[in-house]
């Protein structure tokens, strides 16, 4: 079926490809729910329509609960890994935090379930296959997915019960937002000090420029209501949230008034409506509350922020740590077609080797890589876009801004070239089809920022409407694209330019608002409050130990699973020298590529370098091809190629382990051959010559590794710490550890 590449020393390939089309997904399951009809009366709730959307083979159905105006997406889907959420408008006006400390306070047990963190402890009584809660800059969502449907209901008990009535208690607030305690909890004369699971996290989160920057951008664009606070939580502004707040903010907010269901999967539509009605939307009457965001001001004028972070020990050159970017306030995501237009205008301004700003700002290495929140925005209520560049000369910021100008001027000028569009539009086709996993989790999070402002979800999910009235506008007007351009872009005033530099005394100045505000509230208490946070600390870490009676909670019996088990066959042929391994799947109509080549004969010396090959190979050009022509050639057949690599330690042998790298991609079937054309140019035939290209990548992968530390620097610890344990250990740490990044930080600096 396939033609298989021979060059280079592969150890394993792996194809799945689907010849037989998916034409069972218009099955009972989309048919149950096609009988609905506008107005129908469905345990408690009215439809409001049933559309069938044919490009993501399901079948939708919005519904409206008529005592409590809550609303209902369902999306009936030939999928057995079924998904639920829950969605609340959260529109804080402050800095404290507290729909983030609520999201975290609601989870430490409810009226049914008394019990701390009833989520984590479902973890060994359920199936699930993504449990978890996320708050955003404008809602608190309550995802999990399961394929059994009673631990779906199990589930789906815990969920509804933590959101509507949990218990709320002081003690929990003092737990997961922000308390005073003993610095030894055990020793009363220890220094008092705040401590809070939020408070501690956000103050991680703002340990991270790349994130003190994208709030910062956020606030300032759009500064007059929600956006322009943080909802997660401010440090300096967390211990302002008292205990009566949080409780008046949970009454308000997380209301079935101001909610939003969702269900998605193979399991009938009419059960799940029965039980959170009966259960519980029918406890409740609608109110009234208003939640919505309005549009921000539009300015009069540019605007300019500087921002500053603390200095990066890694940044290959320590002269070079300053970011800029200029952001843009577009339209309002209901507005569904603009929408989709400006994110098609954002990826051929951005995506991509042959991209205008990739060009102008990435090739002549002026920095180290993109600024952060480059891009089109889609997750607030007016849309935005942002471009700029971090690792620069602060003598370079004004270069940099009139760079971005110039390309905008030959953008409206030029236009963009049509096989760029196309490959964009291709890549919609093909995004489409692949169908990843956990696909009803992804739906929901995908929707959700525009659902969130009342804009029909259904209109989210039609993308072939707007694929072809995005083609329509093109044959029609041929400058649409330069027009839009010269409307959001060039004539816009509500532009905002950023800058962020290092600070020596950041940190410091931090420690010092810290302990300024620490001492200004110790110096207000008295002896007693002082007893009393000392009694509260002891009675806090006298509950954190105590054993606690689970007996409350669901769990999913032996006879509740299924135990068939879905055999997925293979079929191994070989060729020349090579296993390949073949499986036929109904992947709609895509091919599945997975390759793997032996490196257990690479010199120890030339390990490090493996992941900056992984990096660029697939990126520098090959055959004919320089790496502008390879990346559309890419982008018009494929997914993408990816390599990576691969270290696998004996399940049972400390001293036995396989390395490899492997090569991957997927397409449409009609471009399996295109496709395999690119890989065998690459492999045959790269181009490593251009070193100015090299350095390019060479410079993005530096200060990527380098941002990434602060994020996941417990994850390098571990790396770390492991290296000396096996072979295999060692490997990782080389390849992918604190080894990896010194690696990248000399390269890019020599």
């Amino acid at each position: 079926m396939h033609r298989i590449i021979k060059p280079g020393k592969f150890s394993r390939i792996f194809a799945k490809s689907q010849r037989i089309h998916h034409c069972r997904l218009c099955s009972s399951v989309q048919n149950a729910v096609k009988k609905y009809k506008d107005g129908d009366k469905v345990h408690g709730y009215t439809v409001r329509k049933v559309v069938e959307v044919p490009e993501l083979m399901l079948t939708s159905v919005v519904l409206h609960h008529d005592k409590t105006g809550a609303e209902h997406l369902h999306v009936a889907r030939d999928d057995s890994n079924n998904a639920f959420s829950v969605m609340f408008r959260t529109t804080p006006m402050d800095s404290t935090g507290v729909p983030h400390i609520l999201e975290h306070t609601t989870l430490c047990g409810s009226r049914r379930f008394p019990v701390r963190d009833p989520f984590f402890k479902m973890l060994n009584r359920s199936l699930s296959t993504f449990m978890n809660a996320m708050t955003a800059s404008d809602w608190t969502m309550y995802p999990f997915s399961s394929q059994n449907q009673k631990d779906f209901e199990n589930l789906l008990s815990v969920y509804l019960d933590a959101v509507f009535f949990p218990q709320l208690r002081e003690l929990d607030f003092s737990q997961e937002g922000w308390r005073l305690e003993n610095e030894n909890p055990e020793d009363k004369s220890s220094p008092l000090m705040f401590k809070g699971v939020v408070y501690n996290e956000m103050k991680g989160v703002f340990s991270n420029k790349d994130n003190i920057y994208c709030q910062a951008v956020e606030n300032e664009l759009l500064p007059s209501h929600t956006y322009g606070v943080v909802s997660g939580g401010e440090p300096s502004k967390i211990t302002d949230l008292t205990w009566e707040h949080l409780k008046n903010f949970h009454a308000s907010h997380y209301h079935p008034s101001n909610s939003r269901f969702y269900t998605y999967g193979n399991f009938p539509l009419e059960r799940h409506l029965e039980y959170i009605n009966s259960n519980y939307l029918q406890k409740f009457s609608k109110i009234d509350i208003d939640t919505k965001v309005p549009n921000e001001p539009r300015w009069t004028e540019m605007r300019r922020k500087h921002i500053t972070c603390q200095p990066d020990p890694m940044a290959p050159d320590p002269e070079k740590q300053t970011t800029v970017s200029v952001s843009y306030l577009l339209t309002d995501i209901s507005e569904t077609f603009e929408s989709f237009t400006l994110s098609i205008i954002g990826a051929l301004l951005m995506d991509g080797e042959t991209s205008p700003f990739y060009q102008s700002l990435l090739v002549p290495n002026i920095g180290s890589d993109f600024a952060p929140m480059t891009g089109y925005h889609s997750d607030t209520k007016d849309s935005a876009f942002s471009v700029g560049l971090q690792g620069i000369s602060s003598n370079d910021v004004e270069k940099v801004t009139q760079i971005i100008s110039d390309t905008f001027d030959q953008v409206v000028s030029e236009g963009f070239e049509q096989k760029r569009i196309d490959a964009l539009l291709h890549q919609i086709e093909l995004g489409q089809k692949h169908q990843s996993s956990n696909f009803g989790i992804k739906l929901t999070l995908g929707i959700s920022h525009s659902w969130n402002h009342d804009t029909d979800p259904v209109e989210s999910l039609q993308i072939n409407k707007y694929v072809g009235q995005f083609r329509q506008k093109l044959q029609e007007d041929p400058q649409f694209l330069q027009n839009k351009v010269k409307q959001y872009f060039k004539n816009n005033k509500h532009c905002l330019v950023s800058t962020m530099s290092p600070d020596e005394k950041f940190e410091e100045k931090r420690k010092e608002e810290e302990t300024t505000r620490l001492q200004k509230m110790v110096e207000k208490l008295t002896d007693e409050d002082k007893e009393q946070i000392y009694k509260k600390g002891q009675t806090l870490l006298q509950q954190q130990m105590d054993k606690e009676d689970l007996s409350c909670l669901p769990t999913l019996h032996i006879n509740e699973i299924d135990r068939k088990i879905i055999e997925e066959k293979t079929a191994t042929v070989t060729s020349g020298k090579v296993p390949v391994q073949l499986c036929v799947q109904p992947t709609n109509g895509i091919t599945y590529l997975h390759m793997m080549s032996n490196m257990s004969d690479v010199p120890s010396d030339l390990q490090p370098y493996v992941p900056l090959f992984c990096d660029v190979i697939t990126k520098m050009g090959a055959g004919s091809m320089d790496y502008k022509e390879l990346s559309q050639q890419i982008e018009l057949t494929t997914s993408g190629l990816g390599a990576g690599t691969h270290v696998n330690q004996h399940h049972s042998d400390n001293y036995s382990y396989e390395q490899g790298v492997e090569f991957s991609s997927y397409c449409l079937d009609r471009n399996v051959d295109k496709m395999l054309d690119l890989w065998t140019n690459i492999f045959c035939s790269p181009n490593l010559k251009d070193e100015g290209r090299l350095m390019t990548l060479v410079m993005m992968e530096a200060a990527n590794l380098s941002s990434s530390i602060s994020g996941q620097g417990h994850s390098y610890a571990m790396t770390h710490c492991s290296s000396r344990m096996n072979a295999a250990a060692q490997l990782k740490e080389i390849l992918g550890g604190m080894a990896q990044i010194s690696t990248m930080k000399h390269l890019s600096r020599d």
